[in-house]
């Protein structure tokens, strides 16, 4: 009696499913196809994106003598933009890679110093405004978390995103380059001996 309940147990019991490492294998290596894949095909439309701004002109480089630094700040370049399209973003001439940035307002206008990126300058007469928002392509922040400052290059009107370290400094900056981009108006009073014509 004993044997034959023993047998009964054995042939109820079954053995753990051996892994088949062909399939986990081959499923590992579609997927890591896949992912390259969609990795070749965002740098091609990166390339292509280049290619179709390719008019842009060459960015302006700051001048031997840009004068005294009137505000300046470290933190970081989010990119740039067609103005007002916070999510059409401008690749060409490396201004679309993120990095750190190191900027300063001088007289002669924004220079943006960018450690293992290409550096640019944005001349004084170039400059349109500058505002806080929360955000511009691929990076969204706070409401009023991000310095854009809108510039002229070419014929084309950008918007680019830059956040410090101490975010607390880029009111300043606002208050700075948009008393650079407008005009000083002075008001004339005419004061005649005749008084006012009737």
């Amino acid at each position: 009696m004993t044997p034959l309940i023993n047998l009964q147990l054995a042939a109820e019991q079954k053995s753990a499913t051996v892994t088949d490492w062909s399939d986990r294998i081959g499923w590992i290596v579609g997927l890591l196809l896949f992912v390259a894949l969609v990795y070749w095909l965002m740098r091609e439309g990166w390339k292509w994106r280049g290619t179709l701004q390719s008019d842009l002109p060459e960015l302006p480089t700051a001048p031997d003598d840009p004068g005294t630094a009137r505000l300046s700040m470290s933190g970081r370049y989010h990119g740039s933009t067609t103005a007002g399209q916070w999510l059409d973003r401008i690749v060409a001439h490396g201004l679309g890679t993120r990095s750190r940035a190191d900027v300063t307002l001088t007289d002669a206008g924004v220079d943006v110093v960018r450690p293992g990126a290409s550096d640019f300058f944005i001349p004084v007469a170039q400059l349109r405004e500058a505002r806080l928002d929360k955000g511009i392509a691929g990076k969204v922040l706070t409401e009023g978390g991000m310095l854009i400052i809108t510039w002229q290059h070419g014929d084309k009107l950008l918007d680019s995103g830059f956040r410090s370290d101490h975010s607390a400094g880029q009111a300043d900056w606002v208050d700075a380059v948009n008393a650079m981009t407008r005009p000083v108006t002075h008001s004339t009073h005419t004061s005649t001996t005749e008084g006012t014509a009737r």
